[in-house]
């Protein structure tokens, strides 16, 4: 595409900094609106001609052009004539030797002029033999070669520069072609192997812009070719394949354009920050969250073609361009597949016109575990057959045969699973799965897209039947060998998020869908019950765990009711665990495990006491009790002592806490010297899988927004509070806290945090400070706060639900509210989901009883107004 004339004009005349700044704004003005009226492809080429012009203007500038011994050679992408608005330029100046002080000095200038110009360039200087040098040891330079052209110069030491890369052993085609496979599989594996991470880097994820590059620089290696449609001459790609990549490549071309206009600057990473601008200039609409969804699928389905054209070609060049020791092994597999190497083949593609054998695949792949990959020319084949089919695999009878022989097969869901979804024969078989596929959800909490979430999930699953694993999850692992149907899990995880982007309770309307999935599989009726139980329930136990107190019998009896049976607990502790992990690789930690584990034990002792006959609190009390005390009296305690201390204590102090922890609580109250002071413990060592914090004190208002302050000033995160009231005018504080990255504490952060407690417990007017100001990350994520009110179960208390933006300091100033009002704390459930904060607080009025109706109005407009003007000032 030409350039404006009036940009040549202008380029021409420049001679000072600020003209040439002029042509700049100018260019990039132009290509700005451009963008939706021109081809991607014109546009890049098109700020590559700019930057030819603008060097040969400079080059001319500083003196460089009037040397004879001088070549200015463009390089990588550059090199291609391909230059996205804020790509870095690469160039190499090439001299016949090393350059004297006065071209130095040329040179130096001339650079520096480019940085005025707030241009990114990578440059070098070298003669012919200290390139051919770095070339010999560095393989991304050799690459950058393959590439480079003149833009101005010395033509003659170029050529000769190019005839050598092309005629030298140096970096011959097998060593070139492994060094790149080994720097895509680096490159692979520091996006953790997916191409469906939420905040892609284009270029360098699976699927990215590199992947396409890879096939062309070992295609321009080893076959010289200048361009992708010469491989069609080679046999090596099909007609229709040239034309896919053609299009992914554009397509990838357009979002890395728009990421570029969007960021302002060269940025590769999809940040969530700049991703509802970019999908308003690629023209997906500017509905926000819908607008990133619909550029953000697109993204997705076209990474996912580039990743498997990559294997496919990739491994297909490897088998003519690396000469092997010797014949492979070939096993017949039966009279369809057979074996090579590692790889599964079929023998005939006509094979395929009988569907089912698109799944005898994948169960071949179970039965044989040395089978690591899929034979490129069967991917080929098993591509054009996807795109043929007419209606769902599952349509036919012997495929549903072969799907639920794999989905039973005690290796069906790990490897075979994997490559299923990975080559879209999933999709191709279940018309649901169609939908999530690179189905995102714009927010900070999930890591990945629906349905790389829900393989993700599975696997997890299947990893508990690894024995060499079964230390990891052990409850899992030993629930998952004594499952009768663990058939019936996987399918669960199939099926948990199906429905997610349709609009509705994905989890009732994914029950549905399971529901038909069973009878069109033709499950007993109880299996296809079990499946969309716990499809619809799938979230039931984590909101169980992280939003009430398991410690409450009557949470765990309400919760034993929804859950029935022991089977259905079995079955909903493995697939919470599974799916919470799935989620997001900084979600889990020890924290949740014990939260789970414990809910999960508390259920089952009530289901095998039977629902009509709960646990008494009494015996609840009496247990804990005598546990805590011999561990005191084993520790030196007198029990007398003991008994007097907990004669303070009211009942459900001993309900809200494991006997580990009252007897923690009891030795530091046992070994003060004065009982009537505050005083502070924090655990160095983790205890229900997070750092414990304990404060005691004489009951002063306040005091729980001045705890909570402090804390939140130390950056830790409060997982869990309790707060209980002695008889005698005592308080008593617990907090579980962790750090942000949801490990424990270490010991001398535990130091420093108690002695902060410490402080303001015996100075509460000294003055804490905490950050202010709100993550960046967060500023496209507008959620409009959310406060509920409702009756607790105990008539003297209510529950307050409160959702909202997770800003610094959002738990110091929903306690100053509860303050203002003279509530009193009982309890809090901490709960940060990606950018949202979910806190649930049981209160009672300044005379302990429940609040009133007006009371409620009152506190529910105080902590809206605060919460909505918190939030409008951290979006300023």
């Amino acid at each position: 595409m030409a350039l404006p004339n009036k940009l040549k004009d202008l380029l021409e005349q420049a001679n000072e900094l600020e003209e040439y700044k002029a042509c700049s704004q100018y260019f990039y003005k132009w290509l700005n609106n451009q963008f939706d009226k021109q081809p991607v492809g014109s546009l890049i080429r098109a700020r590559a001609e700019y930057i030819d012009r603008l060097l040969i203007k400079l080059f001319h500038s500083f003196g460089l052009a009037q040397n004879p011994d001088l070549a200015l050679v463009a390089v990588g992408g550059y090199g291609r004539g391909e230059l996205h608005p804020y790509s870095d330029i690469d160039f190499l100046l090439l001299v016949n030797d090393d350059p004297s002080e006065q071209v130095c000095e040329q040179i130096g200038q001339f650079v520096t002029r480019l940085w005025d110009l707030n241009l990114e360039i990578g440059h070098s200087v070298r003669t012919r033999a200290q390139a051919i040098e770095q070339k010999r040891e560095d393989v991304s330079f050799a690459t950058s070669l393959l590439e480079s052209r003149l833009i101005f110069g010395n033509h003659i030491e170029f050529e000769k520069l190019k005839d050598h890369i092309i005629q030298t052993p140096v970096w011959g085609s097998a060593e070139f072609f492994t060094a790149k496979r080994q720097e895509q599989d680096v490159r692979h594996r520091k996006c953790h192997g997916t191409a469906y991470n939420l905040e892609p880097n284009i270029k360098e994820n699976p699927g990215g812009l590199r992947d396409l590059q890879t096939i062309i620089w070992v295609a321009k290696k080893h076959f010289q070719a200048e361009a992708l449609e010469e491989l069609i001459n080679h046999g090596y790609l099909t007609h229709e394949e040239y034309q896919e990549l053609l299009e992914c490549l554009e397509n990838l071309w357009n979002i890395r354009f728009a990421l570029h206009l969007a960021a302002g600057r060269n940025e590769n990473r999809l940040l969530f920050d700049y991703q509802p601008h970019a999908a308003e200039i690629l023209g997906f609409g500017s509905d926000g969250k819908a607008s990133v969804e619909r550029m953000m699928k697109r993204l997705f389905r076209i990474m996912s073609r580039v990743r498997e054209l990559n294997q496919m070609l990739l491994t297909n060049f490897e088998q003519s361009i690396i000469p092997k020791s010797q014949e492979l092994q070939v096993v017949e597999l039966d009279r369809n597949f057979e074996r090579i190497g590692h790889q599964i083949r079929v023998k005939n593609p006509s094979v395929f016109f009988r569907r089912d054998q698109l799944l005898v695949l994948f169960e071949h792949i179970a039965d044989n575990p040395e089978i690591t990959h899929i034979h490129p020319s069967t991917i080929r084949t098993m591509r054009q057959v996807r795109r043929r089919l007419l209606g769902d695999l599952q349509d036919y009878a012997g495929c549903r045969e072969a799907f639920m022989r794999l989905v039973k097969h005690p290796n069906g869901m790990g490897r075979a699973f994997t490559l299923m979804h990975k080559h879209g024969m999933l999709a191709a078989y279940l018309p649901q799965w169609r939908n999530i596929f690179g189905q995102m959800q714009f927010d900070l909490f999930h890591a990945y897209t629906v349905d790389e979430h829900t393989h993700k999930l599975i696997n997890n699953i299947y990893q508990y039947g690894d024995k060499s694993r079964a230390q990891e999850f052990p409850l899992c692992s030993e629930i998952l060998t004594r499952m009768d149907k663990p058939e019936l899990l996987y399918l669960a995880a199939i099926f948990h998020d199906i429905a997610k982007g349709r609009g509705g309770d994905h989890s009732e309307l994914g029950a549905v869908d399971a529901l038909a999935f069973a009878r069109l599989h033709q499950l007993p009726t109880s299996d296809g019950k079990l499946i969309a139980w716990l499809v619809e329930n799938h979230l039931l136990m984590s909101v169980t765990a992280q939003r009430k107190d398991i410690n409450d019998p009557d949470v765990i009896n309400e919760f034993a009711t929804k859950v029935k049976n022991e089977r259905q607990l079995d079955y909903l502790y493995c697939l919470t665990v599974a799916d919470i992990r799935a989620t997001n690789d900084n979600l889990w930690n020890d924290w949740k495990n014990t939260l789970l584990r414990e809910l999960y034990l508390h259920t089952q002792r009530a289901l095998r006491l039977g629902l009509e006959n709960p646990m008494d609190m009494r015996d609840q009390i009496r247990d804990k009790k005598h546990q805590a005390k011999q561990r005191l009296i084993n520790h030196g305690f007198d029990e007398a002592h003991i008994d007097l201390l907990w004669g303070r204590l009211k009942a459900n102090y001993f309900t809200a806490f494991s006997e580990q922890q009252i007897s923690w609580h009891s030795e530091h109250l046992l070994e003060a010297e004065d009982l009537t002071q505050a005083s502070v413990d924090v655990s160095v060592q983790p205890m229900h899988g997070g750092t414990q914090v304990f404060a005691y004190s004489p009951y002063s208002s306040g005091l729980f927004a001045r705890l909570v302050t402090v804390i939140g000033s130390k950056k830790a995160q409060i997982q869990h509070a309790q707060v209980m009231t002695t008889k005698d005018g005592y308080v008593l504080f617990s907090f579980v806290i962790l750090e942000e990255n949801g490990e424990p504490l270490s010991q001398s952060r535990c130091n420093g945090i108690r002695r902060a407690l410490e402080i303001t417990l015996h100075d509460p007017k000294k003055k804490i400070r905490i950050k202010k100001n709100r993550s960046q990350r967060f500023k496209d994520f507008n959620i409009k706060p959310k406060v509920v009110l409702r009756p607790h179960a105990r008539s003297d208390r209510s529950l307050i639900e409160i959702q909202a933006v997770d800003i610094p300091g959002l738990l110091t100033k929903i306690a100053e509210v509860f303050q203002r009002h003279q509530l009193h704390i009982h309890a809090a459930r901490i709960t940060t989901v990606g950018e949202r904060a979910e806190d649930f607080f049981v209160v009672s009025n300044n005379e302990y009883k429940a609040l009133t109706d007006e009371q409620q109005v009152k506190i529910h407009q105080a902590l809206r107004k605060k919460l909505n003007a918190d939030n409008e000032a951290a979006n300023a």
